[in-house]
Order: structure tokens, then C-alpha cells, then sequence
């Protein structure tokens, strides 16, 4: 807020002939043109600075959450190329308002199925490939990402020692039929 000082006496302070608070001006005022005391100008130039460092701070902070809207979009999106017809659900963004009132993406998330194909391990370990692709798929894989990737390494794991025994059983039998165990 801007306080204009418009004189620099206090009423007592005041000479004149006329009584205080006359509806003459007095000489004095009609023949000088306003001017501002340096230390009004101190005062607006103060302010000025401290609009130009809030007006600064402000255009740091929107640029932030713009790069970091991108960011966040640009993350969810790699999810859900690379996840493929196994994404459960598209991008749900958390959102920050920024100075300007609009809304930036600060947090996301993309829901991916993680469940074991039934009755077919060669499924299931195609499946768990692309979930682990997909969870390591951006950039710069969040802790969640890694967590989700090591679950699906567990889920490879356990198809191919599923294949394996399907493999020494189809041996076993041979039955001729040819399976892979490391697709």
C-alpha cells in the first residue's frame, strides 16, 4: 500500500490568519504545485521494488510448476505407451495452483494390472515383461516404479520356473510338443 504524506506540518504547526479547517486556501497553496518529499519517493521506489521482487518470485514459482507439469505428464505418459492393453487406468494427476490461478500436475499416478495370467505361465511371463517395461519406462523411474518393476521381475521368475516344470513334464511324456521357456 502506497501513504502519500500531503503535508509535512502537523496542523498545530500551521500559521495563518485564517482559522483552522477555513474554506479560503491559503496563498501558499495556490501558488506552489505539489511536490514529493524525497523520502516519498524512497517509499514508492521501495515499493516498486518489493512489486518487482514479488512479480519476480511469483514467475520463478510458475515456471517451476510448469516444467514440473510436464515432467509429471510427459512420466504418466511413457507409463501408459509402454503398459500397453495392460493400463487398468489412464494418468490421475494431483494438482498445485500457481500464481496465475490455473492449475499445474505436481503428482501423478496410472493404474497397471500385476496379476498372474491362470493356467498359462508363457502369458504371464510376456505379461510381466511389459509391466516392468512400463513401470521403468520414463526417464526417471519414481521409487513406486522400481517397486512395481521388482514386482513384476518376481512374477518372471515364477513363470519361467513354471515353464521349466511344464518343460521337464512335456519331456517327461514327450508329447512333442515344443514350449519356450525363456520368451
Amino acid at each position: 500500500m502506497l501513504i502519500n504524506s500531503l503535508s509535512s506540518q502537523l496542523p498545530s504547526q500551521v500559521k495563518s490568519s485564517e482559522p483552522l479547517g477555513s474554506k479560503q486556501p491559503l496563498a501558499s497553496d495556490q501558488d506552489l504545485p505539489l511536490k514529493k518529499s524525497p523520502s516519498d519517493e524512497e517509499g514508492e521506489s521501495d515499493n516498486k521494488k518489493l512489486s518487482a521482487q514479488k512479480s519476480f518470485a511469483e514467475q520463478r514459482v510458475l515456471q517451476k510448476l510448469k516444467i514440473r507439469d510436464r515432467e509429471v505428464r510427459a512420466h504418466e505418459l511413457a507409463h501408459m505407451v509402454a503398459g500397453g492393453r495392460y493400463i487398468t487406468s489412464g494418468a490421475q494427476f494431483s494438482y498445485e495452483k500457481g500464481p496465475d490461478g490455473k492449475l499445474y500436475a505436481v503428482a501423478g499416478e496410472v493404474g497397471i494390472d500385476t496379476s498372474k495370467v491362470p493356467g498359462d505361465p508363457r502369458a504371464t511371463l510376456l505379461k510381466a515383461q511389459i509391466v516392468a517395461r512400463a513401470a521403468l519406462a520414463p526417464a526417471d523411474p519414481s521409487p513406486q516404479d522400481r517397486n512395481v518393476a521388482a514386482q513384476a521381475a518376481v512374477l518372471i521368475q515364477q513363470a519361467r520356473i513354471e515353464l521349466a516344470a511344464l518343460l521337464a513334464d512335456t519331456s517327461a511324456n514327450d508329447s512333442g510338443q515344443n514350449i519356450d521357456a525363456f520368451a
